[in-house]
């Protein structure tokens, strides 16, 4: 008899329509048909996934050969951070289940379970960089360690509407879906502000206004998937979008322009691509919260920071049509 494999599966059962709880056994079934013996883990509260994945590394980092996370971006980030942290080298399987899942759009990993479950079990292993934030200066003025990194495998942002996925009640959010990240905006976007910032990439240095910026692994976040039409998630390069200061009515007609992926000549923009990149704030009295980093839709470090690519950091678990795209596959 074939020795079976070892999977992790860790779900989130308050993610997206919280129905993921009752599909359970079917993936299970599926990955043990596909030669994997899968542990359960049911995340109850926050920093249980970290700790447990803690313990798993203390036991032996290379006891499981796929850890598979249900949930949105958010459950995603917690996950690769943690492997990250604790040198835990296993494939990285994914089952979208939350209101978010703008980076398993990207990958095309279909939203129903037994299907993203075929996926791990049938799929092609490709390797994906992440990008990690590392706060400037973070003891003298937070308490930070400086040593400490925040992985994104999907986006980093900072600036107006960018941290509405952690200001946004839970319940409303799931029922709602993205109509409730778009009813939030609005309410922000009467106490909209730009924030003066220095941008320094291996180019030079860029001193703009901006409402906001994203940086990129993928394509997409916040439900627009086509924003960068050539992204890859192993080139070694992250997408920097900023949206600078402007009147009402052009930044109306570059939200549509966005909508359609076609904004890269908008003057309204500042895009590059680049390995490293420096954010800091250049003015006095900006508003805090405009200065909170979120990373994919979980809390990162203040300005400044510094932004870096990891070239292929994570062993990810692709549809086969998607690493023929995007990536060499490993196996």
């Amino acid at each position: 008899m074939k020795k079976m494999k070892k999977l992790k599966l860790i779900y989130n059962p308050f993610s997206g329509d919280k129905s993921f709880k009752f599909n359970l056994d079917p993936v299970i079934a599926i990955f043990q048909n596909g030669g994997y013996e899968a542990h359960v883990f049911r995340s109850m509260e926050h920093g249980d996934i970290d700790r447990h994945l803690r313990e798993i590394s203390l036991d032996n980092k290379s006891y499981y050969d796929t850890v598979v996370v249900s949930g949105g971006d958010g459950s995603i980030s917690i996950v690769v951070n943690a492997m990250m942290k604790y040198g835990i080298d296993a494939k990285l399987g994914i089952i979208p289940s939350g209101t978010a899942n703008d980076f398993a759009k990207f990958l095309g990993i279909p939203f129903a379970e037994d299907k993203a479950a075929e996926i791990i079990v049938n799929g092609v292993t490709c390797v994906s960089d992440l990008g990690v934030v590392n706060r400037i200066n973070a003891r003298e003025n937070t308490g930070f360690d400086t040593e400490e990194s925040f992985y994104f495998i999907n986006v980093c942002g900072a600036g107006n509407f960018t941290n509405i996925s952690q200001n946004i009640d839970t319940e409303f959010k799931n029922t709602l879906g993205m109509l409730a990240y778009y009813i939030k905006g609005l309410e922000q976007a009467s106490g909209i502000s730009s924030i003066p910032l220095k941008i320094t990439n291996s180019a030079g240095v860029f001193e703009e206004k901006l409402y906001l910026f994203i940086i990129l692994n993928s394509g997409g976040t916040a439900g627009f998937t086509n924003l960068v039409k050539d992204a890859s998630i192993s080139d070694g390069l992250l997408e920097f979008i900023g949206v600078k200061e402007g009147q009402f009515i052009e930044i109306a007609s570059l939200l549509v322009n966005l909508i359609k992926g076609d904004y890269l000549q908008d003057n309204n923009i500042l895009y590059f691509k680049d390995s490293y990149i420096k954010i800091e704030p250049n003015g006095e009295s900006i508003n805090p919260k405009l200065l909170e980093t979120d990373l994919d839709g979980e809390h990162g470090p203040n300005l400044p920071v510094e932004v870096r690519n990891v070239p292929k950091a994570v062993k990810l678990i692709v549809p086969e049509d998607f690493a023929e795209r995007q990536v060499f596959p490993l196996s």
